[in-house]
């Protein structure tokens, strides 16, 4: 199976709910019993089509080819007050940090961030009253009841946003999937040509005393992506749900680190204005070609403001010192 085709972030999926059962038109009557009154039951609710979150999930695989989600119909009310039996709901599992939106619209229905979450799509169809809710004092036996409300049928787009502690942000051949593949047991695909990763991989980097925080490697950026260049903006909705953003620029890069730096933080803004208010840390990569008095000069070009760092994945140059200033970023 190739890198691209086990990951899915975007899916488009008609839900139907189920019809309300019918409420139940029914008088009593038994041997000892000639006109006991009304006693029609209620019909069963429609089924719901429900989205639920899981832990286990990463990807929206699984429902890449369920294009139609019809749950159960609601049956309809008995006598002696029996009501329907409710229809079946339809559960869609989900990975953490999916978003639910109206196809149509676009409107943002609701998000799912925890284990076990559980969420309405479309809801079901009410049940029909039996014929004993309108008995009154004037009206003792109604021969009528309501129907069932129709269930719904509306498509809905689900769109995975990556939660992560830590995202890579850098132009491709930037070292990226490198040093994931150092600080943590992802294997991403490693190549020396551009777009190696065409997919986000994540990895559980282990930290001091037992501690851990999760990386996220965001296929590379390139100047214009969020006009739809290279791979375009599909990738950087992945980027939003990251509590740090770790710019990677390799030190041997055609402009100045500082330059690299500038396009890569505008196209976030051009996306989304409020990653640019993300905590911010810079590694310069591929440092082990430099020697001392080069890397001092290139430190005095560097962005103000942003907690910086040199390093090699390959040669295991200050991952450690990485390590720190990233878990102190994410516990500001």
């Amino acid at each position: 199976m190739s890198q691209g085709s086990n990951f899915v972030d975007y899916v488009k999926i008609c839900c139907r709910s189920g019809h309300g059962g019918a409420g139940s038109t029914h008088l009593h009557r038994d041997k000892f019993t000639a006109k006991g009154g009304p006693d029609g039951g209620d019909g069963g609710r429609g089924g719901h089509v429900i989205v639920k979150g899981n832990a286990q999930l990463w990807t929206l695989l699984h429902l890449k080819f369920r294009k139609h989600v019809i749950a159960g119909d609601g049956e309809s009310g008995g006598s002696s007050l029996r009501s329907g039996k409710t229809g079946r709901d339809e559960i869609l599992e989900v990975p953490l940090g999916t978003i639910a939106k109206n196809a149509e619209t676009g409107e943002v229905l609701f998000e799912i961030t925890n284990d076990g979450e559980t969420k309405i799509l479309t809801d079901g169809g009410r049940g029909g009253l039996g014929n004993w809710h309108f008995k009154t004092p004037t009206l003792q036996t109604p021969r009528f009841s309501q129907p069932g409300e129709e269930g719904k049928e509306e498509w809905n787009v689900l769109e995975l946003k990556i939660l992560a502690d830590v995202g890579l942000v850098g132009f491709p051949n930037a070292g990226k999937s490198t040093l994931l593949s150092v600080v943590s047991a992802a294997k991403p695909e490693i190549a020396d040509y551009a777009f190696t990763t065409i997919v986000p991989n994540l990895g559980i980097v282990s930290y001091r005393n037992n501690r851990s925080f999760v990386m996220a490697d965001i296929p590379g950026i390139i100047e214009g992506a969020s006009q739809g260049k290279g791979l375009g903006f599909r990738f950087l909705r992945h980027i939003e749900r990251n509590s740090v953003l770790l710019f990677m620029v390799p030190a041997d890069t055609t402009r100045t680190i500082k330059e690299e730096y500038d396009i890569l933080l505008n196209e976030l803004k051009q996306y989304n204005p409020e990653l640019a208010h993300k905590p911010r840390v810079l590694a310069v990569t591929k440092s082990d070609m430099l020697d001392d008095e080069l890397q001092a000069e290139m430190k005095k070009e560097l962005p103000a403001g942003i907690p910086s760092v040199f390093i090699s994945s390959v040669a295991q140059k200050n991952i450690d010192a990485l390590k720190d200033l990233l878990w102190t970023e994410i516990n500001k």
